[in-house]
């Protein structure tokens, strides 16, 4: 037994004890060195996500910009109204929601197909409306019980209103949800950040091309949040800035007039200034209200309009080509006189027929017409002068001068959808058709486009451009409907200069002969009825278009089905000395262009230079006694 163990057992104590302490102080200097990490190195992360936890971000959308038109008439704008949604973390128990808050709010099967819809396109971090525009009592009602509705608000929104209904329907659109298409759209041009808490976005028309000056700038709000994610109190708000207000070239009184004179007729008018390519009227008809669009278009409104023969939802004056019919005559001449292939003098005799290739191609008045000069051709519609005159200037020279009018390529208005058309041409057939013995293009099929047939196909706003651009003596403008585009917070307006395109190499005297004889068609010509007593000098032509291929047998209106009957068309421009309208009217299977195409011109026309309004009912009289005036001659109505 060793005295030295007491000893011995107090050196190991005090080693262990040693290294026990060592570890406590480097644990602590561990402690010490992450807390300083954590407070110095790391302080703005972590200080930034405690504010984050701490404040929300709260966007405030920006109040949309309104449309008006050239005298300032409201045509969409917005408004407020309270609206009932459901936050994204009680979407499961929606359902369970809705019948208990029956009964308090009507909560219809509408609401609830329209809530399934959004929640399948919305984001999930957004709200869902479950019932919108909610009257003053409902919103009582629901506020002295929101306590039984846990994910359950009233949030105050803007709503787009278009007040004239399906007036200009076409020109200006709609809005509607975002869906993942538009979220495609606004990623591409860098906007995610300017659309956090907008539901909705233009769609179509100008809501759509100029969506970027109506949407403004998203603003936000600083909010300090509780543990529960409540607000407590606002802490700084950046306000949104509205989006700028659109100003039209378009004339609501002409546009309503316009529409009026289609009478639920299938067709489309443009209206254009000539000195500027403003666009004073665009017309497709029939139309539909946007108002149905706003909220969610109803399954049966839908089905409506996407179902209907009569295709509302098409804007007819921008993608609809067909062929020009007679309309394309005073360019044909326009294109002889400048290629010195012809003089106003020149006389041919019509037999009533032309022959070409062992065909026979035939005019629409049995016998000819005689002996006939430029004037008379176009005044009078003569198929055989223009028969000859294809032959004699060839497909390639007529596609140059018709393509230096627009013919066949988009105009540039700003609205989305325009269609190219057709300019016929060698080259344009070899790549239209695959196969090579259908790229060859035939001299027989020159002779049907002298006369506006064939393969030329043309849309309205294109016509009424080629026809303005004839009114300005062959200075062509690209159509444009804004005017000028209003910065609300300032005040400040941007307006959108007339664009000349090009000016055409024409001659003075050519131009006034094209014009002396449009304006015969006006006087004693094919339009002679529809503009019988007119206060003013109008030039015109008319047109009629075959929508299907008589081959060879005797059209006759009432024996064919009313889809398959010819295209009523018409082009004119007013006054005669100085032009200040333009347009090209189209009614589908509306036969004769002097029955159908005129008459609605002649209205239009009346408003916009004499300020004749054909819904007065004064007017409405005198309008009805015309009717019974005689038919023209034999021969003076062309197709």
């Amino acid at each position: 037994m060793s005295f030295d163990a007491p000893e011995l057992e107090l050196q190991q104590f005090r080693s262990r004890l040693l290294v026990a302490g060592a570890f406590i102080l480097v644990c602590f200097g561990l402690l010490v060195a992450r807390f300083g990490w954590l407070q110095i190195s790391r302080f703005d992360y972590y200080h930034t996500r405690a504010e984050d936890n701490r404040i929300a971000l709260v966007p405030v959308t920006p109040n949309r910009g309104l449309i008006l038109d050239r005298d300032g008439e409201v045509l969409a704008r917005n408004y407020a109204a309270y609206t009932l949604e459901i936050a994204p973390t009680h979407f499961r128990q929606a359902d369970e929601l809705f019948d208990q808050l029956q009964s308090v709010v009507d909560i219809t099967a509408r609401d609830r197909r329209r809530f399934r819809k959004i929640l399948e396109e919305s984001r999930n971090f957004d709200s869902v409306p479950i019932r919108i525009r909610l009257s003053d009592e409902e919103v009582a009602r629901f506020v002295a019980r929101r306590f039984e509705f846990e994910g359950v608000e009233v949030r105050a929104r803007l709503f787009r209103d278009y007040p004239n209904g399906d007036l200009a329907s076409h020109v200006i659109g709609y809005i509607g949800r975002i869906n993942e298409r538009d979220l495609d759209r606004i990623a591409a041009r860098d906007a995610a950040a300017n659309y956090r808490g907008t539901e909705h976005i233009g769609k179509v028309g100008l809501e759509q091309s100029y969506e970027e000056e109506l949407h403004g700038i998203t603003g936000f709000e600083e909010v300090e949040v509780d543990a529960g994610g409540r607000a407590v109190r606002q802490l700084r708000r950046t306000p949104p800035i509205s989006g700028n207000n659109l100003v039209l070239t378009l004339d609501r009184g002409l546009q309503r007039v316009a529409e009026n004179a289609f009478d639920g007729r299938r067709g489309a008018l443009v209206a254009i200034d000539p000195a500027t390519g403003g666009v004073l009227a665009l017309v497709s008809s029939p139309t539909f209200d946007p108002n149905l669009f706003v909220d969610g278009i109803s399954t049966q409104d839908w089905n409506a309009l996407n179902n209907s023969p009569d295709h509302p939802l098409l804007n007819r004056a921008l993608a609809s080509a067909n062929p020009p019919g007679s309309t394309f005559k005073p360019f044909m001449a326009l294109a002889a006189l400048t290629a010195g292939k012809r003089t106003p003098e020149q006389v041919i005799a019509d037999p009533g027929y032309f022959d070409f290739g062992g065909h026979r191609f035939r005019d629409d008045k049995v016998g000819g017409h005689g002996l006939v000069d430029m004037y008379a051709s176009i005044a009078f519609s003569c198929n055989t002068y223009y028969y000859r005159l294809a032959a004699d200037l060839g497909i390639e020279q007529i596609a140059t001068f018709m393509g230096s009018f627009g013919l066949g390529s988009r105009t540039g208005v700003d609205l989305e959808g325009e269609a190219n058309g057709v300019l016929p041409s060698p080259e344009w057939k070899r790549k239209r058709f695959r196969r090579v013995e259908q790229q060859k293009w035939f001299a027989g099929e020159t002779i049907s486009v002298g006369i506006g047939q064939g393969y030329n196909a043309y849309t309205p706003i294109q016509l009424a451009s080629a026809v303005a651009t004839l009114a300005a003596d062959g200075v062509r403008f690209r159509p444009h409907l804004v005017r000028y585009v209003e910065d609300v917070s300032t005040g400040s307006r941007r307006v959108i200069e007339p664009e000349p395109l090009t000016r055409l190499p024409l001659a003075p005297r050519h131009v006034e002969f094209i014009k002396h004889a449009m304006e015969g068609v006006n006087l004693e010509g094919t339009g002679r009825r529809a503009f019988k007593d007119a206060g003013y000098r109008v030039a015109g032509k008319t047109g009629t278009a075959q929508v299907f291929s008589l081959r060879g047998a005797t059209y006759r209106e009432r024996q064919v089905r009313e889809r398959l009957r010819d295209h009523s068309l018409y082009i004119a421009f007013a006054p005669v000395e100085k032009p200040a309208i333009a347009l090209a009217v189209l009614v589908e299977n509306g036969g004769f262009g002097s029955q159908a195409a005129a008459p609605i011109a002649r209205q239009v026309l009346d408003y916009y230079l004499l300020g004749i309004d054909p819904a007065q009912p004064a007017l409405a009289d005198e309008a009805a006694s015309d009717e019974i005036e005689p038919s023209a001659p034999a021969g003076e109505v062309a197709r």
